[in-house]
């Protein structure tokens, strides 16, 4: 285990394939070309690197007519590119983290195929606050009461646990250092906002826009005041 360790350690380590693995957090597939222009490399040289990838069973790779798209291979991946950020110094300059504290990226964003941010992780608070997730030892649960709250809200959570993959799960947030949640629960939650017009995506950014009606709906739902 400890050489597997090694090896992955090494794969994610290397500037260009890390650049891949950050850009794929965007929660789309790309192709080879969309990321070489983002890794500022030629188009050989990110074969190489998604070879690698893929041979490591950390990307999946899908065609589609004369293009191939690349992704993670499954969503746990994901979430541990984005708790590795975590890991990242904080800045001891009163400029910079007033000016971090300010970006888009860091108020909201998508984290993958949920909400994260510090947006995402009052939006936890705010669950966790009125009881409709409980946290046991670190393992999330929807309480009686959620249950009736995502009903009304439109989401069928008996539908999501027979998915295959997590229910819901706390995520490391790298930005605001606490969790947010995850899962299955997370994405139909963050699709409800989009389809809701709660929330917009920008464009070529995980930077997510709250709307003036999200702001209503985030205090009738959340308790949440971003106004």
């Amino acid at each position: 285990m400890e050489n597997e360790f090694k090896q992955i350690a090494s794969l994610i380590g290397d500037p260009t394939r890390a650049t891949i693995m950050w850009t794929l957090l965007d929660g789309k597939a790309f192709t080879a070309t969309e990321l070489a222009i983002v890794a500022d490399t030629s188009a050989q040289n990110i074969s190489m690197h998604l070879t690698k990838l893929i041979q490591a069973g950390l990307l999946s790779v899908e065609s589609q007519g004369r293009h191939k798209y690349y992704k993670f291979s499954r969503k746990e991946i994901a979430y541990a590119i984005e708790a590795m950020a975590s890991l990242l110094p904080q800045s001891t300059d009163k400029h910079d983290l007033h000016k971090a504290s300010n970006s888009a990226i860091r108020q909201c964003r998508t984290c993958y195929d949920h909400l994260a941010g510090k947006v995402g992780v009052a939006i936890t608070d705010g669950l966790l606050h009125q009881k409709i997730i409980v946290d046991n030892d670190n393992v999330l649960e929807v309480s009686l009461k959620g249950q009736k709250w995502f009903s009304e809200l439109g989401i069928d959570i008996e539908e999501l646990k027979k998915k295959r993959r997590s229910f819901l799960r706390p995520c490391l947030d790298w930005s605001e250092r606490r969790h947010h949640i995850a899962g299955s629960l997370a994405t139909a939650l963050l699709d409800k906002m989009l389809l809701a017009d709660w929330i917009r995506r920008t464009k070529n950014s995980r930077a997510i826009i709250v709307t003036s009606k999200g702001q209503k709906e985030f205090y009738k739902y959340f308790k949440l005041d971003l106004e």
